[in-house]
């Protein structure tokens, strides 16, 4: 997921979207300690992609707070 595709979705949508990351990455996890996965760097790449959605909720409540 790109910053500009998360610029572009509410906060709602933010948080909705953090909750389905969650819920792939923890069946990433499972599925990769039962047995390797195609492709491992998934995981990772699921991982940032949930911190780039926290950093902009983040983002959006100071920005909201110093207003």
């Amino acid at each position: 997921m790109k910053n500009s595709e998360i610029l572009e979705l509410s906060t709602e949508e933010l948080v909705a979207r953090i909750s389905e990351e969650r819920t792939t990455l923890t069946k990433l996890k499972f599925a990769h300690a039962v047995s390797a996965i195609e492709n491992p760097t998934r995981i990772t790449k699921v991982r940032k992609d949930i911190a780039r959605l926290n950093t902009e909720i983040t983002k959006r409540k100071a920005a909201s707070a110093s207003e």
